[in-house]
């Protein structure tokens, strides 16, 4: 009879570790820990995406200069919010852009509404590609090495916090 009150105090514990942890910042509930940092770019090969130029795996590792990846949607509201991030950032960093699981319309249209800040521009109507990287969600971001590594990666929209203490490092890491 006492089994439910221990099952009921020890997920008290656990949610209490959680907020404590988020005061301490030493969890943030946003970060879902993809071990993509390190990895290689998986191959891909994805069609144009209006008003841009597809781009496969090869081109990616091909640059010799760090590139963002940013996975994003239409119908995303945190890829509204950081589209203004995007555009700031898009003069220091060449950004490219991958349209996840939407109609070449919509994405088109967005872009039109939100600002073009990349470089190039593709088409992930199937999200496989996504699924590959391992995407969990839009939008997300990848910076990457020459050559082709990903050298750093944040799910979530880019926000000044994230920019300085995440991709600025990541960055001036590469150039060492």
């Amino acid at each position: 009879m006492l089994a439910p009150f221990g099952v009921a105090a020890a997920a008290g514990v656990s949610f209490w570790a959680m907020l404590s942890g988020m005061g301490t910042g030493h969890f943030d509930p946003h970060d879902i820990h993809t071990p993509s940092a390190g990895r290689r770019v998986p191959a891909f090969d994805l069609p144009p995406q209006a008003p841009g130029q597809g781009f496969s795996q090869a081109t990616l590792a091909a640059q010799n200069r760090p590139i963002l990846v940013n996975f994003f949607a239409s119908w995303c509201i945190p890829c509204v919010m950081e589209a203004q991030t995007l555009a700031a950032l898009g003069s220091a960093l060449p950004i490219w852009g991958i349209a996840y699981k939407d109609t070449p319309e919509n994405a088109q249209g967005f872009v039109t509404r939100t600002g073009n800040p990349y470089r190039r521009l593709a088409s992930d109507r199937s999200g496989v590609t996504a699924i590959d990287w391992g995407v969990s969600g839009v939008p997300e971001s990848f910076l990457i090495a020459p050559g082709g590594l990903i050298e750093w990666h944040v799910a979530g929209p880019l926000t000044d916090d994230n920019i300085r203490t995440g991709l600025r490092p990541a960055i001036e890491n590469l150039k060492r």
